[in-house]
């Protein structure tokens, strides 16, 4: 028999001790958020080579996105409305409650709104909510249609009608998808379907819709049929090419190098800034604590290792990449927090 096994318990001894570990979890949960806030509050994602507190929870203790960002969310609410951790840790509010209790919690009437929410549902906290925060009406949805027919939604590589595609009208008969959730929008991604497969879904404006119909003409037999993923393939090379050349001096015919630099360290030449790029890998160069290189390729500057102010200059032996956050966190380190807020 595991240490898993409930087959010797009794009907009764079964629901006590299901009663328990539910209590032991509301308990643990509470703890866990009170960790979660202390270690956001102190940045210390940051010495530990990770961008932000959401890479941290998903790398190191590794919670799952949608687990980091709720948890987070919840932390960041309980650091300042401690009732929260008591509720939660008594099993009043579960996770889902604070998240939704979150945005609308003041000084004046957080301890009422937690205690009106306590034991209700998801669902029943946002019938509580919906009479003092009312939100504006949604607008009409548009259904999905099958992909015989012509559709934005795409899967990538995938195949498509035969003419150009025409605005799509949802049939009456059919219900309408969900609304997803901004969080979930705003942490969406191409979803694997099978090796070097992905499907894609989205909504365009008509101003884009007019630009897609356009290049589709435009392409002609260059893309048969006027397909969707390969007219996005290429729009995205191109926007590529265009993004690296500002970003990283990337071109197809460089001049020689150089590592001497400029004379204003606060002017990279073009041939330094490829050469970090592609040493560096397009990447955060921070390591932390534990050997773990910060995974960050966004939001990338060109970071002095000797600070100008102290005489750095602008060569590709004196620069190197890091992410936002950690240029900042070395900033901090070297300047002092104060005077870097008051910078």
């Amino acid at each position: 028999m595991t240490r898993f096994s409930r087959a010797h318990l009794s009907d009764r001894a079964l629901l006590l001790q299901l009663a328990a570990h539910v209590r032991d979890e509301s308990r643990a949960t509470a703890e866990l958020l009170a960790d979660l806030a202390e270690v956001d509050s102190r940045k210390l994602y940051l010495p530990a080579a990770y961008p932000s507190m959401y890479a941290y929870c998903v790398g190191e203790p590794m919670l799952s996105e949608d687990a980091a960002y709720k948890r987070i969310h919840a932390a960041r609410a309980a650091r300042s409305f401690p009732a929260i951790l008591e509720a939660v840790a008594e099993g009043r509010l579960h996770l889902s409650a604070v998240v939704l209790l979150a945005p609308h919690l003041t000084r004046d009437i957080a301890g009422a709104l937690i205690a009106a929410a306590g034991h209700r549902t998801k669902a029943a906290i946002e019938t509580l909510l919906a009479g003092p925060f009312p939100r504006p009406d949604v607008p009409t949805q548009v259904q999905v249609v099958p992909p015989t027919q012509p559709s934005l939604q795409l899967a990538a590589g995938g195949t498509n009608p035969q003419r150009a595609p025409e605005p799509v009208r949802a049939p009456e008969s059919q219900p309408l998808a969900p609304i997803t959730s901004l969080a979930a929008v705003a942490r969406s991604r191409p979803l694997p379907l099978s090796p070097q497969r992905f499907a894609l879904q989205l909504t365009i404006g008509q101003e884009a819709y007019d630009d897609l119909l356009a290049v589709q003409a435009l392409l002609g037999s260059a893309v048969p049929a006027g397909d969707i993923g390969a007219v996005i393939g290429q729009a995205l090379k191109l926007l590529r090419r265009d993004l690296e050349r500002r970003r990283c001096a990337a071109t197809e015919r460089p001049r020689p190098a150089t590592r001497r630099g400029s004379t204003d360290p606060r002017r990279t030449p073009a041939a330094v800034r490829r050469e970090v790029w592609r040493r560096d890998g397009g990447r955060c160069t921070f390591v932390g604590e534990a050997d773990h290189r910060c995974e960050s390729r966004t939001r990338l500057e060109l970071d002095h290792v000797r600070p100008v102010a102290r005489g750095g200059l602008a060569t590709a032996d004196t620069l190197r990449l890091r992410c936002r956050a950690h240029n900042q966190h070395a900033a901090e380190r070297t300047f002092g927090a104060g005077f870097m807020d008051a910078k």
